[in-house]
């Protein structure tokens, strides 16, 4: 593999787009670039958590019943779930940059369109293609974070992106505890659609594309516009080369033959597929009953609406220290260790919950580490998935692992909405959502043997990050 040109080489040089990015430092170009990529997942966590903030205020503002809203809560993650499985893969036919630009402004216009509901059947509509906006938000702005860093720290730079996720989920939590009481609902939906609108500028302002997509991709009549524009952002990227119209890019990796999601199980990528798809499945099923419903069991159990909401809090500010800190022990530890360690500690902590709610401190404890595993944990899950699969699939792989595990993400609110109508006790319930936890952490233990040697040695090994640009 050449090494990336110097500025005095000749304009047709090749230059290894691969090789610059993990050779060269993390400037400014690109830390804008992660930290658009980050506020676009912080929309993406504020919009699923408000939901669950917001449930006990609706719940008492239209009397109905807190079963009523579990179809709402999976209206809007079936939504999701369609979204990551049907549109997440414009990313690998379109680009990042339009999929995610388009995205975030639909999804300003849903979430302001939500001010406007009076009808469960009317929210509930809502919710669903409010979803199908999010779906492909967060495939895509892995992508492309994994994409722009460098090997060495990609892990590291992408779970800093995913925490955007965490931060808008627990900031959700604070903008709705103290909008409620004064403004009701209506104002955590409103706040929730003029912040994208924002976003969408930048977006559309300073947002690149793929340096490596568009290489893999500039082929036929788009080949000249193609290049234009990745001249254009390498300009940004690396001032000091010489680029012009004859300059070559190069990749180490071939486009994917066949159709996208096909691909996912050739070559070799079946089984890490299936698993990848199991471990997303049953950490959703924890991560979204627990989102959606905390703030109400809390409530359940005998304290203030604030103080449920606040405590549930503590389940997203956990995921926030947790995805900061699992990033570089994976890029130490590897995948295994670390994500085998957090789920088991999960499986103990969630079922923990339900038998200490008397005692707030330690209630407020066990939420917080149950985050740090369940919600931290998750976006580890999509890094795995980043860095596995090529350029050409990537935002296939992540958006369909992501689509079949919102099928768990569906289903943990639904049921857990069905088993409180079932009069279920607190234990019971919290008992029961640490079996997904256990299977997640038998499905890492088996991630080495269902991965190729050299892939299951990246696994289990540290440094994974290696492989793909």
């Amino acid at each position: 593999m050449r090494p990336a040109p110097a500025a005095h080489e000749a304009p047709s040089t090749p230059i290894d787009l691969a090789r610059l990015i993990d050779q060269g430092k993390v400037g400014g170009f690109q830390i804008l670039l992660l930290a658009i990529c980050g506020l676009c997942l912080i929309i993406d966590g504020f919009d699923v958590q408000a939901m669950g903030y917001v449930a006990p205020a609706i719940i008492k503002d239209w009397n109905i019943t807190k079963a009523s809203l579990g179809p709402v809560f999976g209206a809007g993650l079936f939504g999701m779930l369609v979204g990551s499985l049907v549109f997440g893969v414009l990313g690998d036919r379109f680009g990042r940059r339009p999929v995610l630009i388009v995205a975030t402004f639909f999804f300003a216009a849903c979430m302001l369109a939500t001010t406007q509901v009076e009808t469960v059947s009317a929210l509930l509509i809502l919710r669903f293609v409010t979803g199908l906006g999010l779906g492909c938000i967060m495939p895509n702005a892995m992508a492309l974070a994994g994409e722009f860093s460098p090997a060495r720290t990609r892990v590291t730079w992408m779970m800093l992106v995913s925490c955007g996720f965490t931060v808008g989920a627990a900031l959700g939590g604070f903008v709705s505890a103290a909008l409620l009481s004064r403004f009701g609902w209506h104002a955590v939906f409103l706040v929730g659609g003029l912040v994208p609108l924002v976003i969408g500028v930048m977006m559309v302002l300073w947002l690149p594309e793929s340096l490596q997509y568009l290489v893999l991709k500039g082929h036929g009549q788009m080949r000249q516009t193609r290049h234009q524009r990745l001249t254009r952002w390498l300009g940004k990227l690396a001032p000091q080369l010489q680029v012009n119209a004859q300059t070559q890019f190069v990749v180490p990796e071939a486009p994917a033959g066949g159709m996208p999601v096909s691909a996912l199980f050739t070559e070799g990528r079946a089984k890490v597929t299936l698993v990848l798809w199991v471990i997303n499945f049953m950490n959703l099923i924890d991560l979204y009953f627990l989102s959606n419903w905390l703030p109400t069991l809390i409530r359940d159990a005998g304290y203030p609406t604030d103080t449920a909401v606040l405590v549930a809090t503590a389940l997203q500010v956990g995921g926030v220290i947790g995805t900061l800190t699992l990033g570089r022990l994976i890029d130490r530890l590897g995948f295994v260790r670390v994500l085998a360690v957090c789920f088991l500690i999960a499986c103990v902590t969630v079922g923990l919950i339900g038998h200490v709610a008397a005692a707030l401190p330690l209630l407020v404890t066990v939420v917080f580490v149950a985050g740090f595993c369940i919600v931290g944990g998750q976006p580890a899950v999509n890094a795995l998935a980043a860095t596995y699969y090529p350029t050409t699939l990537r935002a296939t792989g992540i958006g369909w692992s992501l689509g079949v595990g919102r099928i768990g993400s569906v289903i943990g609110p639904v049921i857990g909405g069905q088993l409180i109508a079932m009069q279920w006790s607190g234990p019971a319930l919290f008992s029961a959502a640490a079996v997904p936890a256990m299977v997640s952490f038998g499905m890492v233990l088996v991630l080495t043997l269902a991965a190729s040697g050299a892939d299951a040695a990246r696994f289990a090994s540290g440094r994974t990050t290696g492989k793909p640009a």
